[in-house]
């Protein structure tokens, strides 16, 4: 760059000269005009000789000062040019050599202003030490902005995440459960969400050692004072943005496609979301707002280029973070991955004020918007993965029965899950309100929010929230899935003992957790009640053509009141059987809650004991020990057998 095209006094000096010209010219013209008055002719003898006084003036002084400057000159060419053939850094010779250096380019500058202040000719000699001294500062002006470029560099600060001292921030863990699918057995342990803490406050750290800064702010002046500003700015901007990439780097944030993305598999693509949500926040709290401030602190006297200088350094570093949370919005729905979303959703809005205070100015607008964009289009993937998983469990289809008649693993997912969604309340509440206001959902009975003095009887409001119709719809779709279920069993009362405890674990699900507050205890009872109906249901299939064999129907002698002991030996023989038979089959079974279990042995044993006592005393008379094959005791303790999910057998009847 040549420093004379950049120098705005140029200009105004050379119409200085031409100004002066032009005035003697003009009285030269006018003084060779015969037809002038007297007072006309004075006039312009009095200008001319004002002229040639300022002339003489003029002409004493500047060779005065061009003897001045031709000495200072040549102390200045000899100190800055001395450097051009060196190729050691100046500022790692210390500091004296730097304050000389920086001495002599500022006495350049000065010097420069002094004779273009002189009205120089073209044509005059002194006018070739003009030209001269804009190639020595300009010489200058290039060593300073390597000098600039390498201060940056070999001062750079380390940049260790794991060690930063957080004074005002806090780490957050990353948890190593992956998420799992339909059908796992390990769900609650499996199902948890990484905590996200919100405590978290900017921190600013030193990106480059606090020693140097004043040098650079020096040198960072005086490229500025000397026009050389977009020279000064593409310096720091290509060295700050290295920087940032080594960040990015260090935060093992890898440079990813879309494409790359979505050829993931899930399990490595949850670790790389996992460590995004940890790393993003450190970048932009940390990393970046440390960016602004190093900018701000070298650039302190011409805020629009530090600025210019921030945004042009990160904006890539920036749309590179924002384009890997874009790639996860394009992915398939599927619904394991809803909770990584919605950290990602639940971070980057918790950021969104620290990026828009970070480019609050038009220059960094674009940066801005991109990063509000990719926060919609997650908010966007939240609600359509969240509707998703309402069409996967509906389609969730079985061409077995789940042995046993236990808790399916299906219910277990489901209602994990939507456990682990209560933590995600505000949000979820926030992004479905619009979806319900799109798509009114349709409240079933069952689905219904209970009375409003239900509600203010548990200190809730009787409004229902979003988030609440839809996790009733969720239930409800589960509950028909599993009527869809329980057909497949061939035993009547396996049907019922399956839908039993499955509604069962849904309604303690409910009951025990935060679930409660979005459900309602209306929901619970309603479920309570028919589980405790699917109960009753079992017990009726299982046992009635069992205890019908202890009524005294058929027992007597045809034609007469008499009871036949053998027609008595034969129904009791019979309820043997019966009773074997059901337990070897029902001791296999399952109901994995104890105090159920216990609930319904209990009922059962009222029944079945009652009814055999009474038949067994009433026709004791009649009756040899020898045909008792069990006592009540007996029959009771077998009972007790029941639902352990282990097949067994007891001694056959003679």
């Amino acid at each position: 760059m040549d420093i004379k095209d950049n120098n705005p006094m140029i200009p105004e000096l050379e119409r200085e000269e031409n100004l002066i010209a032009a005035a003697r010219h003009i009285i030269k013209a006018l003084g060779s005009n015969n037809n002038l008055t007297s007072d006309a002719k004075k006039i312009l003898a009095d200008l001319g000789s004002q002229l040639s006084s300022i002339s003489i003036f003029n002409d004493k002084e500047e060779e005065e000062d061009l003897n001045e400057i031709e000495n200072r000159f040549g102390v200045i060419h000899e100190k800055i040019m001395k450097w051009d053939e060196d190729q050691s850094m100046i500022w790692d010779l210390g500091p004296e050599e730097a304050s000389d250096y920086m001495n002599a380019a500022n006495e350049a500058r000065e010097l420069i202003e002094k004779m273009e202040n002189l009205h120089l000719n073209k044509e005059d000699k002194e006018h070739e030490l003009l030209l001269r001294a804009y190639s020595v500062l300009q010489s200058a002006m290039s060593r300073l902005e390597e000098e600039f470029r390498n201060l940056l560099i070999q001062n750079r600060q380390p940049f260790e995440p794991e060690y930063v001292s957080f004074r005002s921030i806090e780490e957050d863990a990353i948890d190593g459960n992956s998420m799992v699918s339909f059908g796992d057995e390990s769900i609650e342990e499996s199902l948890r969400r990484d905590s996200v803490s919100r405590a978290s406050e900017e921190l600013i750290i030193d990106l480059v050692h606090p020693d140097v800064l004043p040098d650079l702010r020096c040198i960072a002046n005086l490229l500025f004072a000397c026009n050389y500003v977009q020279e000064c700015s593409h310096a720091y901007t290509i060295v700050r943005r290295d920087a940032l990439d080594e960040c990015l780097f260090i935060l093992e944030m890898e440079r990813l496609s879309i494409e790359d993305v979505l050829r993931m598999e899930w399990g490595a693509l949850n670790s790389k979301v996992k460590r995004w949500i940890w790393a993003v926040k450190i970048f932009v709290r940390v990393y970046l707002a440390s960016e602004k401030w190093l900018s701000d602190q070298i650039f302190e006297e011409s805020g629009p280029v530090s600025i210019a200088c921030f945004v042009d350094a990160s904006k890539a570093s920036v749309l590179q973070i924002m384009n890997f949370a874009e790639a996860i919005t394009i992915g398939p729905r599927q619904p394991e991955k809803l909770f990584r979303i919605l950290d990602m959703y639940e971070v980057l809005a918790d950021l969104m004020p620290d990026i828009d205070a970070l480019y609050s100015d038009e220059v960094g607008s674009y940066v801005k918007v991109e990063c509000h964009e990719v926060l919609n289009r997650l908010g966007n993937c939240v609600t359509a993965t969240f509707l998703e998983f309402g069409s996967a469990i509906a389609s969730n289809a079985s061409s077995t029965a789940f042995v046993g008649g236990g808790i399916h693993p299906l219910t277990k997912y489901v209602m994990n899950y939507l456990l682990i969604l209560t933590d995600y309340n505000e949000t979820l509440n926030l992004l479905l309100k619009d979806q319900e206001d799109e798509d009114s959902i349709s409240l079933s009975p069952d689905m219904s929010p209970g009375t409003e003095e239900d509600s203010k009887s548990r200190g809730y409001p009787g409004r229902v929230s979003s988030m609440a119709l839809h996790f009733r719809s969720l239930a409800s779709i589960l509950e028909s899935n599993l009527e869809d279920k329980s057909m497949l069993y061939r035993e009547v009362p396996l049907q019922h003992l399956f839908l039993m405890n499955n509604l069962h674990y849904m309604a303690e699900k409910v009951k025990g957790s935060e679930l409660r507050r979005i459900y309602g205890d209306e929901w619970i009872r309603k479920r309570n009640s028919k589980f405790q109906r699917h109960a009753r249901k079992y017990e009726r299939a299982s046992w009635s053509s069992i205890l019908n064999l202890l009524k005294d129907d058929g027992i007597h002698v045809p034609g007469t009141n008499s009871i036949s002991k053998g027609l008595l030996k034969e129904k009791l023989r019979t309820f043997y059987l019966a009773f074997e038979d059901v337990y070897r089959i029902q001791t296999a079974w399952h109901i994995p809650d104890v105090q159920l279990r216990e609930d319904l042995r209990i009922s059962t044993s009222l029944n079945v004991i009652q009814a055999y006592r009474t038949f067994v005393g009433r026709h004791n008379s009649h009756i040899s020990d020898k045909y008792i094959k069990y006592t009540a005791d007996d029959l009771e303790n077998y009972l007790f057998d029941f639902f352990e999910g282990i097949s067994k057998m007891v001694a056959k009847s003679s």
